[in-house]
């Protein structure tokens, strides 16, 4: 199976991932992908759990070696927040920075608020995440930000999640290059995924982290 940083195209520079449960596991997916390139910061532009397992720096002094993966924040308790140098800064320091760009309270589908996501300006690539798992759930149960979610697809927030509303949140979301449909664990979510990657305009993923063969799909969609 193709990587997933090949099949996505990600380049050197400022990677982000933006909307539902399941950026962090892609994220360090690419990481461990992206150190047979070169060095990798693994960041955030507003707060996640502090990755366990990967060395840890307030601040970069040095230019990372090839194979380094390390992540770079502000400590706030068990989490991190924004790097305290600029993000222009960390591509100077290390090949790749991958950043995830917002919050979703670990729900698999998300709306942005007027103030959302955090997409650093110098960003080259943003891949949208989302929870095949919230499928046919009442959007009040799946989503964060659910009112948002509702006003954006027409609907109350006790309506089920169509394939259909979640390709039409994603299409909201700013630069959006690729998908990655995450959680797809079992036959039905698979079937499922399959089905909503095909309504995309743009190359989607389909992914279930967990499991041992965890890229499951690809479909190059053409816009």
């Amino acid at each position: 199976m193709q990587k997933l940083c090949e099949f996505f195209g990600i380049e050197r520079g400022v990677t982000a991932l933006i909307g539902g449960g399941g950026k962090t596991s892609t994220m360090l997916a690419l990481a461990e992908e992206l150190r047979e390139k070169g060095s990798v910061i693994v960041c955030t532009s507003t707060h996640i759990l502090r990755p366990e397992g990967l060395p840890y720096r307030v601040r970069i002094e040095a230019p990372l070696k090839r194979g380094e993966v390390v992540s770079s924040g502000t400590p706030d308790d068990r989490k991190l927040t924004a790097p305290a140098q600029s993000f222009e800064t960390l591509c100077t320091l290390s090949d790749y920075v991958l950043v995830e760009a917002d919050g979703s309270r670990q729900l698999p589908l998300k709306a942005h608020a007027p103030h959302e996501p955090v997409i650093p300006a110098c960003a080259n690539k943003v891949l949208a995440v989302v929870g095949i798992d919230g499928l046919g759930q009442p959007i009040r149960s799946v989503c964060h930000r659910p009112e948002r979610y509702a006003a954006l697809v027409h609907a109350s927030t006790d309506t089920p999640v169509t394939a259909e509303m979640i390709r039409d949140v994603v299409m909201t979301y700013p630069r959006v290059d690729g998908v990655v449909i995450n959680k797809a664990d079992d036959t039905a979510r698979f079937d499922a995924a399959k089905a909503l990657a095909a309504l995309f305009s743009m190359p989607v993923a389909v992914t279930a982290w967990r499991s041992k063969d965890p890229i499951l799909f690809y479909r190059r969609n053409e816009p």
